[in-house]
């Protein structure tokens, strides 16, 4: 039994009978709805910490989506489920991918940054300060990319940009 026809909360069933109407109303292709519905158990199994389920569901909907933006928040959250799972090199791979296939994402481009910023702060601790400016270079890099998107967010990263001199504005709105 599909997640959907599952779910015995209110708020997930009403987000369940509103994406139903809009699968029917919109003028999409059989494969798109049932990718559709793949991505929308995914959604739903990831909220339950399913995260297995919602693996094989958003696996499902890779194959059948052909629209790259769509693709993109598939992988995007796929790279989510990874990383709060610890895979961080998985977790990169799947945000890399989603930002390939649409640049304009700013939470997958802020979520690459924040792994690298991690691994650079392990790095440091481990005494590899090398290492460590490299992997900073490339969050600032990754941030200033989301920045110049979503100027209005991000406002943390903003101040660690330019506390550690990698702003190359002072402003960013």
């Amino acid at each position: 039994m599909p997640r959907t026809q599952r779910n015995d909360n209110f708020i997930d069933k009403s987000f369940t009978v509103m994406a139903d109407l809009i699968l029917k109303v919109l003028p999409t292709n059989k494969q798109a709805k049932e990718a559709f519905a793949y991505y929308r158990d995914g959604m739903s199994a990831q909220a339950d910490g399913e995260y297995a389920e919602a693996l094989e569901n958003y696996e499902e909907a890779l194959k059948l989506e052909e629209d790259s933006n769509d693709r993109s928040y598939i992988l995007y959250n796929m790279g989510l489920i990874y990383a709060s799972n610890g895979d961080m090199d998985k977790a990169l791979d799947y945000y890399n991918e989603a930002i390939d296939l649409n640049p304009k994402m700013p939470q997958a481009l802020n979520n690459v940054a924040v792994i690298y910023h991690y691994q650079g702060e392990k790095a440091k601790e481990a005494g590899q300060d090398e290492k460590a400016e490299f992997l900073f270079d490339k969050a600032a890099e990754f941030w200033k990319q989301a920045i110049r998107i979503a100027p209005n967010n991000y406002m943390e990263a903003q101040n660690w940009l330019k506390i550690t001199g990698r702003s190359e504005m002072d402003v960013y709105f």
